[in-house]
């Protein structure tokens, strides 16, 4: 009787690994990207990769820190008992290793030099993540290598839904600028960028302007003298969070500008920045909208901290 139990277990396995589905998907290298069956336990080296496991209700193996947070602060408790594994640029692969993911959902532009290091770990996934476009892809790779791709092509209808709502519903009219950084020139992004881009459907001429050639949606923006930004005097600012105290504003160009006498300029949440995922994105139109036109557009429900605010 006990000799025959490996042969029953044997056969057994095998049944499992003739039922799995093999899954594949070309990631943003152009590397197709192959597993035998659905990943289950998937390391997220970059927000967007615990952003779409949440909404495709997976939970992380593993995460990346989130700016100047540990984890992101706008996925709640999903992210509750998650492994930090360090920061998007600098992944501890020991502690990588340890997780055993079977997959690894990265940030292209910070892991690519590392790809044979983390195709040692698991199959790994490179996503540009700067654009809406590469924010619907990189939605439909991972709902591919999940095993969920209906799910996955469900979250993009959605948001583009919305956001073909919104642009036909907003009256546009508008300039704005998207700043960062503490130093007295700010940085401002280009058109390309999502959060940029979410602006001009919503009507809104990004100041950044367009980006005549880029490598991977790279560069992002560039520094821009406060006095230009005031040639150009947006109606809006929103400015991005920052671990230092933002310089320009004590620039005595500052008070001058439209944004800042009309009490137009806005903190917003880190989620801003990195706004790739199914979740950040659908909550920074929602927010974005609001901010534009208060009269047309509802507060989403955030908590109070997650909120963006005048900035004074």
């Amino acid at each position: 009787m006990l000799s025959i139990l490996p042969r029953v277990l044997g056969c057994c396995l095998l049944l499992v690994s003739a039922g799995a589905v093999a899954v594949e998907a070309r990631d943003d290298r152009g590397v197709l990207v192959k597993l035998a069956a659905p990943a289950e336990r998937v390391a997220s080296i970059s927000t967007f990769g615990a952003d779409v496991l949440l909404a495709l209700d997976i939970k992380p193996a593993a995460v990346t820190r989130f700016g100047p947070f540990t984890q992101a602060d706008y996925l709640a408790d999903g992210l509750t008992g998650v492994p930090v594994i360090g920061s998007r640029s600098q992944v501890n692969m020991e502690l990588l290793s340890q997780v055993d993911p079977d997959l690894i959902l990265a940030i292209r532009r910070y892991t690519e030099m590392d790809s044979e290091r983390f195709d040692e770990i698991a199959a790994y996934a490179a996503l540009n993540l700067v654009s809406l476009d590469d924010s619907l892809r990189a939605v439909t790779l991972a709902g591919e290598l999940l095993g969920k791709p209906e799910q996955a092509m469900a979250l993009n209808n959605r948001f583009l839904q919305r956001l073909d709502q919104y642009e036909r519903k907003a009256p546009g009219g508008l300039t704005a600028a998207l700043l960062v950084t503490g130093a007295e020139a700010p940085f401002i992004y280009y058109d390309h960028f999502l959060t940029a881009e979410l602006l001009e459907r919503l009507g809104v001429e990004n100041l950044g302007g367009a980006l005549e050639q880029a490598d991977q949606g790279l560069p992002l923006g560039y520094r821009m003298r406060l006095e230009d930004l005031l040639r150009q005097d947006p109606d809006v600012i929103f400015l991005f969070a920052s671990n230092k105290e933002r310089a320009f504003t004590h620039n005595p160009v500052w008070p001058y500008l439209s944004a800042v006498r009309e009490g137009r300029v806005y903190e917003v949440g880190q989620h801003w920045k990195e706004a790739a995922g199914p979740i950040a994105r659908d909550l920074v139109l929602q927010e974005m909208a609001h901010r534009l036109y208060p009269q047309l557009f509802d507060m989403p429900s955030l908590p109070e901290h997650l909120r963006s605010r005048p900035y004074h």
